[in-house]
This record gives C-alpha cells, sequence and structure tokens, in this order.
C-alpha cells in the first residue's frame, strides 16, 4: 500500500553507502496544518533506498513537493531485547506548482495575445496553411 503527502522540503541529505550493496538517502519535509485554528507543523523524514536515492535531486529545498511512500516496518532482535523500527520509504517525489508570485502589468497595457503586427506592408504571408 502506498501514501502521499504534500509539503516543503525542509533538507536533504548526502546518500550513504551502509554496506556494499545498500545505498540510503533521507530528506525532512515540512507538513503545516491548520487544525481548530491551531497551526501545527511536522517535520516528517523520509528516506530513499538503492537507485532511488537520486529521486530528491531534481527538487531544491523550499520547493512545495508531494512524496509517494510506502510504510515499513522492521523488527530487530539482539542481546535478548526485541526493537521496532519504521522507515518512510519514497519512491516517487512530484514537483508542485506554485502560482507565480510577480506583478504582473497592468491588462490595459498589454497587447492582445491574437493581435499581430507586421513592420512591412510588402510582407508575403507564405506559411502553408
Amino acid at each position: 500500500m502506498s501514501y502521499e503527502l504534500t509539503g516543503k522540503l525542509l533538507e536533504k541529505f548526502d546518500p550513504i553507502q551502509r554496506t556494499e550493496t545498500f545505498k540510503v538517502r533521507e530528506f525532512v519535509v515540512e507538513k503545516t496544518e491548520d487544525i481548530n485554528g491551531r497551526t501545527i507543523t511536522n517535520y516528517i523524514k523520509f528516506q530513499c533506498v538503492q537507485d532511488k536515492t537520486n529521486i530528491v535531486d531534481r527538487v531544491n529545498n523550499g520547493d512545495e513537493i508531494k512524496v509517494h511512500f510506502n510504510i515499513k516496518g522492521t523488527k530487530w532482535e539482539k542481546d535478548g531485547r526485541t526493537s521496532y523500527f519504521s522507515n518512510l520509504d519514497a519512491w516517487r517525489i512530484e514537483q508542485m506548482l506554485q502560482p507565480r508570485k510577480e506583478a504582473l502589468p497592468d491588462e490595459d497595457h498589454l497587447e492582445p495575445l491574437d493581435t499581430f503586427t507586421s513592420s512591412s506592408q510588402d510582407t508575403i504571408d507564405d506559411l502553408p496553411f
């Protein structure tokens, strides 16, 4: 079963080669929600493993992203004690498009997109359609 989460990429770390055959890379997403009038911010750490460690290269800190991930659980026993670990394994990242923030010129000063002007009266239209 896969899950997804949208938030702001806060930090990404360098890949780590744990063993000869296992590579991992972690990154953190900031998720802010308004719950009953209170703003709650969570910091969620994901990991990418093996050939997926490069999926975070395409996005930058501060980008709004959607992370597709699986939840993995591990049981580990040592010296008679049992521990449990959960990992959020990211397998796809999408960069969310944000509306442009720069001011647009006043509409009265814009030329309509379907208006074309020519610098010469002698221009011949040689387009085949």
